[in-house]
């Protein structure tokens, strides 16, 4: 097998998906690390069988799909840094709240 470096590369980012997914996923978070598990760990699927491919119009299809899935990681990505900045907001304001009301008691 050729493992040149954009194989290792998207092996890499599976497994650092897949612990992310897991991290997700004891959050409750579900819908998220389900649909970052198929999208991130499918960029390296992808890239995998390129590496074979029946033609060079099929090697070309097969990346541009795997670029198709990093976009969709992308974008899960993305959902997830504005959720963890939501999720950071309300615990700063609840911390802000229960202070001043224990202040005032």
């Amino acid at each position: 097998m050729r493992e040149g470096p954009i194989v290792k590369k998207s092996i890499d980012f599976s497994v650092l998906i897949f612990k992310y997914s897991n991290h997700l996923k004891s959050k409750r978070q579900f819908v998220i690390s389900h649909q970052l598990l198929k999208s991130g760990t499918s960029i390296g699927a992808n890239v995998f069988e390129a590496q074979y491919p029946e033609s060079r119009l099929d090697f070309i299809h097969k990346m541009k799909v795997a670029l198709k899935e990093a976009n969709e990681t992308l974008y899960w990505l993305t959902l997830c840094k504005k959720l963890i900045a939501i999720l950071s907001s309300i615990i700063i304001t609840s911390k802000k709240n229960f202070n001043s009301n224990t202040n005032k008691q």
